[in-house]
């Protein structure tokens, strides 16, 4: 599943792109996507300039004129290419936003898990973003808000940081790899643990985010770069998909167990 850096890296490759450029037509080939795709979205976008392409979590915010948002969440399995009015339709290409200059923006999606939504207003108004809680790579996310966050609370601290209320964007990939180096057990629950551990977690999900995002995003299946070429940060790894091998660390066979229905890996010795 594309996760906050793999959407940011498709944020940072579409953005050169289309800025500044006119939407000169939506093409909805497939409107049967999570959610159905409004009938009288297309004629609604048509003709209006691109002001900006923004993040909210998982979301891709096309900004355009006129003061309307287009919300588009990846799924499962989606992925946006950047491709010439002559490259042939795939399988699964269900949307195309066509440039005034050519090119077009085309949203491939297997599993039609995705979603694309209008907005009349400010994004953040929208149900689907209202409740989300802070930015992980942002100055509002910290220690202190974890560690009360976590007060009293028997879940699992992968569990609470996995939670978009909570904290957006730490998906089941970088929640592991965290969690690993800030030498917390992923099943210790979010009560239990001290402030200034918390302050070492945020420091490590801000560094393994941000190291995904430069290294173009983590490919283990479906999702590729706005380019059609794979993010890279799969190769560093530490503990995420790495169950009985030998912690890099202390060399102690790595441990796999199922927390909310995710797979998860870390080191008995390692993590506290």
């Amino acid at each position: 599943m594309p996760e906050l850096p793999e959407v940011e890296t498709t944020r940072r490759g579409l953005a050169p792109h289309c800025v500044g450029r006119e939407l000169v037509r939506l093409k909805v080939r497939e409107p049967r996507l999570r959610w159905r795709v409004a009938e009288s979205l297309p004629a609604q976008a048509a003709g209006r300039g691109i002001a900006s392409v923004g993040r909210r979590g998982k979301y891709l915010i096309f900004a355009l004129e006129g003061d309307l948002n287009l919300l588009l969440h990846l799924g499962m399995s989606g992925h946006m290419r950047v491709v010439s009015a002559r490259q042939p339709v795939k399988p699964h290409d269900h949307v195309d936003f066509c440039l005034d200059d050519g090119a077009i923006l085309r949203f491939n999606d297997p599993r039609r898990f995705g979603s694309l939504h209008a907005i009349e207003g400010p994004a953040d108004a929208h149900p689907l973003l209202a409740s989300l809680g802070p930015e992980p790579l942002s100055a509002a996310f910290t220690g202190a808000l974890l560690h009360r966050v976590g007060q009293g609370r028997r879940a699992p601290i992968k569990s609470v940081i996995m939670d978009s209320h909570v904290v957006v964007g730490v998906g089941n990939i970088y929640a592991t790899e965290a969690l690993y180096r800030a030498g917390i057990h992923p099943a210790r629950a979010a009560g239990r643990i001290a402030r200034a551990r918390y302050d070492r977690l945020v420091s490590e999900i801000k560094a393994v985010l941000a190291e995904a995002i430069e290294a173009g995003g983590t490919t283990l299946r479906d999702f590729s770069r706005t380019d059609g070429l794979p993010g890279y940060f799969a190769q560093t790894l530490a503990v995420y998909g790495r169950g009985g091998e030998p912690c890099r660390a202390c060399g102690r066979a790595l441990r796999s167990i199922r927390l909310g229905q995710r797979a998860t890996v870390y080191c008995p010795r390692c993590q506290r």
